[in-house]
């Protein structure tokens, strides 16, 4: 008797725990499609979706936006000088900016600046050239923000210039997320923290502070140094990007340099997210760097789970929807929910060329499968999907038509239109979006377009594990 009471008891918790979870994502679900899966999960194994809820299930950063209030003023502020002491800026409601701009500014509550220089640099060699010699050349300090950090050739050169930038007394600050980077050795870490360098990860560590939190992930990639030269873009520390990894193919992707006040923009995101790993303001340099002879204007949009909008997805749309002419999108990960689909079809349909690149090789095999039960949707509409062949496309990168593009850390997926803290360079340069249509022709001459063949033609086991897989969108 007292064995069924324990049960009963049990299980009476179970459900009601159960039920706490549904009454939550009743009042905060953002898509229909997740907050069912998750309810039917409930009810039907409330024993494995309990649990996995508490870790996975949560569409909003408590966390992150009690400390955002919190520090709120103190960014305002800074984000008010920033705009007082930029003497060459546009901001919301000039004429020349178009409402489709307009809107970028008011979700990443940043101007677009001007004055900038932006290199685009096309891969992982480029990159890391750009990128030691920046750091070679910072004379006050270095703020790192990367999702995925490795102990390998590429993150021994980064340490090594740490810690000799350091006993030059170079201030370092070094954020990398706890989630990504859970293959960092403890030493990696330590060794920097004992050169001088402040060094904390996105979760702390702390469970606690975390409240299970764990599904949200830092997934931004930039570096500022001395508040005048920055980097942002889809390469993080390793060296896959090089093809020194394991034998491996190098990796394609895309980072963009840039000197200018937008760099004040990243230095701005970094801020914040340091005040939520640390509780911390460090006292740094506000002071724009205007480069006069360089007209390049530049927007940092900040983008994750703890903004009032869902200002990434409302970034794509905003893009897909505006675009007249084209609108090419280089994504490792095509996982669209019914909007961007639905945006998509509608661009393609009016006449605009639409073109996804995704790889052929995949480091995620889930997606890569998903990414199937996409292409009649997509090809009765006239979208091309593209694979890319030789090696892993890792680049995002957006070209809406020739006014302007995208560099940036977002892919066209759940996790990071809903979970994933991202950010991106947005440069209207005639000069820059030419670099970028460049880059994007070089690359689609590497691909396959795909056809509806390559979905209905497979085994029926195939496309219901590719429908399948699809219904776990939300999650992936």
């Amino acid at each position: 008797m007292p064995e069924i009471t324990f049960i009963a008891i049990a299980l009476g918790l179970l459900y009601a725990s159960a039920f706490a979870c549904i009454v939550r994502i009743l009042l905060s679900y953002r898509t229909a499609q997740g907050a069912l899966a998750w309810i039917i999960g409930l009810v039907a194994v409330p024993y494995l979706a309990v649990p996995m809820f508490l870790l996975f299930g949560r569409n909003r950063f408590g966390g992150y936006v009690r400390a955002r209030r919190m520090g709120d003023a103190a960014l305002t502020n800074l984000l008010n000088r920033f705009e007082k002491q930029t003497t060459s800026i546009s901001l919301p409601g000039h004429e020349h900016f178009s409402d489709e701009l307009q809107v970028l500014c008011k979700l990443g509550r940043q101007p677009f600046t001007s004055n900038n220089r932006c290199a685009l640099l096309r891969d992982g060699e480029a990159t890391f050239d750009a990128v030691f010699e920046a750091m070679e050349d910072a004379r006050r300090y270095i703020l790192l923000e990367f999702y995925i950090v490795r102990s390998d050739k590429v993150g021994q050169r980064i340490k090594s210039i740490l810690k000799r930038k350091l006993a030059e007394g170079v201030e370092v600050w070094f954020l990398y997320d706890d989630i990504g980077s859970v293959g960092l050795p403890r030493k990696y870490l330590t060794e920097l923290a004992d050169a001088g360098a402040r060094v904390a990860s996105f979760g702390d560590g702390n469970i606690r502070r975390r409240r299970f939190q764990i599904n949200f992930r830092n997934h931004r990639k930039l570096l500022v140094c001395d508040g005048h030269t920055g980097f942002v873009g889809g390469i993080n520390l390793g060296d896959e990007y090089l093809g020194t990894a394991m034998d491996q193919e190098p990796w394609r992707d895309t980072h963009c340099q840039i000197s200018g006040p937008a760099v004040t923009g990243l230095q701005l995101a970094w801020l914040e997210d340091w005040n939520w790993a640390s509780s911390e303001f460090p006292e740094l340099s506000w002071e724009p760097d205007i480069t006069p002879d360089s007209d390049q204007e530049v927007l940092i949009l900040p983008t994750g789970p703890a903004d009032t909008y869902e200002t990434c997805a409302l970034f794509f749309l905003n893009c897909i929807n505006n675009a007249r002419e084209r609108i090419w999108i280089a994504s490792p990960y095509f996982v669209p929910d019914f909007q961007i689909m639905n945006a998509l079809q509608l661009a393609a349909l009016r006449g605009v060329d639409v073109r996804i690149i995704i790889p052929e090789k995949s480091d995620n095999w889930l997606i890569k499968i998903a990414a199937y039960s996409y292409l009649v949707q997509a090809c009765q509409a006239g979208v091309g999907i593209y694979r890319y062949q030789p090696g892993f496309m890792h680049q995002k990168v957006i070209l809406v038509d020739n006014r302007y593009a995208a560099v940036g850390t977002a892919n066209m997926d759940n996790r990071s239109m809903r979970l994933n803290f991202e950010i991106t360079a947005i440069n209207t340069s005639e000069a820059f979006v030419a670099d970028v249509a460049t880059m994007l022709e070089e690359d689609l001459a590497n691909t396959r377009l795909m056809t509806e063949r390559d979905y209905q033609d497979r085994s029926i086991a195939f496309r219901l594990g590719c429908r399948a897989v699809r219904l776990l969108a939300p999650l992936l």
